[in-house]
């Protein structure tokens, strides 16, 4: 973590940590933390892509992700690839916030996309892992992945939990993350 935080630092103006609002458990807010990855001006780059890229907008609305992301740095696309901008996420662990294991952890706006599994997302913590993440990852569509976060918190036992964090290995180790 030190590595990458100074890594971070060396990168570009900005704080090493990202912070955005995230629901967990019940419903309720948290700050979530994650190694910077995006670079200045992140949002006007998404909103121009989309504005000028009928693809890329179809992709960002489909899936609330862009394969090629232009808010990315270099380095920020490394630390993704190989999930290490999530590891300040282990502190949102300790705070008792998110779990190792559990569904991604939303932003507000991801709400109504859930629908009717709002309520089986809110039933468990968020992970740092989860089962759409050693399913097929960003590859999988949107719906999919709710539905895999609904599934996981119905189903949820240690020996999934185990299960999920073993298949999580060799997504983190060969940057199998898209």
């Amino acid at each position: 973590m030190i590595a990458c935080a100074v890594a971070v630092r060396c990168s570009g103006s900005g704080p090493v940590l990202f912070r955005q609002e995230r629901i967990g458990r019940g419903g309720r807010t948290f700050e979530c933390f994650k190694f910077r990855t995006m670079g200045e001006r992140a949002e006007f780059a998404i909103r121009e892509l989309v504005i000028n890229s009928p693809e890329s907008l179809a992709e960002w609305a489909a899936n609330q992700k862009l394969m090629r992301d232009p808010r990315a740095t270099p380095l920020g696309a490394v630390l993704r690839r190989y999930c290490l901008d999530e590891l300040p996420q282990l502190f949102n662990v300790l705070a008792g916030d998110m779990s190792i294991v559990g569904p991604r952890p939303i932003v507000a706006d991801e709400v109504a996309r859930y629908g009717a599994l709002f309520d089986a997302y809110c039933s468990v913590r968020p992970g740092l892992t989860g089962l759409w993440q050693v399913s097929g990852r960003h590859s999988l569509p949107y719906r999919e992945r709710v539905r895999l976060d609904a599934l996981y918190a119905r189903t949820k036992c240690l020996r999934l939990d185990l299960l999920i964090v073993v298949r999580t290995i060799p997504v983190v180790l060969f940057g199998q993350n898209q």
